[in-house]
C-alpha cells in the first residue's frame, strides 16, 4: 500500500493518517486493508505509529461496543438450530 510505504520512508507518523482520514471522511473509502511492506514488524509499526494518530483524530475506534465480533459487525444472532432449515450452498 503506497500510503504505508510513504510513512515508512519518511518515518513521519502523521503523514499517513492525514491522507487516510481525508479519504475516509470524504467518502472515498469505507475502510482500508493494510499490507506488510517489510517483515517482521510492519504491522506492529503500523499499530504503534499510525493507529494512535487515527484514534486521536477520532476516525479509528478505541474500543469495541459489543461483546462479540457478531455484535461489533451488527449481525443478528441466529436462533439455535437455524442452520438445519438452510439449503446447502445458500
Amino acid at each position: 500500500m503506497r500510503l504505508w510505504c510513504a510513512i515508512m520512508r519518511s518515518r513521519a507518523a502523521d503523514a499517513s493518517p492525514c491522507r487516510t482520514e481525508r479519504w475516509f471522511t470524504e467518502g472515498a473509502c469505507d475502510g482500508f486493508t493494510v499490507g506488510a511492506v517489510h517483515t517482521p514488524g510492519a504491522f506492529e509499526d503500523f499499530a504503534r505509529q499510525v493507529v494512535p494518530e487515527l484514534q486521536r483524530r477520532g476516525v479509528f475506534r478505541t474500543e469495541y461496543e459489543g461483546g462479540t465480533l457478531r455484535d461489533d459487525l451488527g449481525l443478528e444472532r441466529p436462533a439455535a438450530g437455524a442452520w438445519r432449515s438452510r439449503r446447502h450452498g445458500v
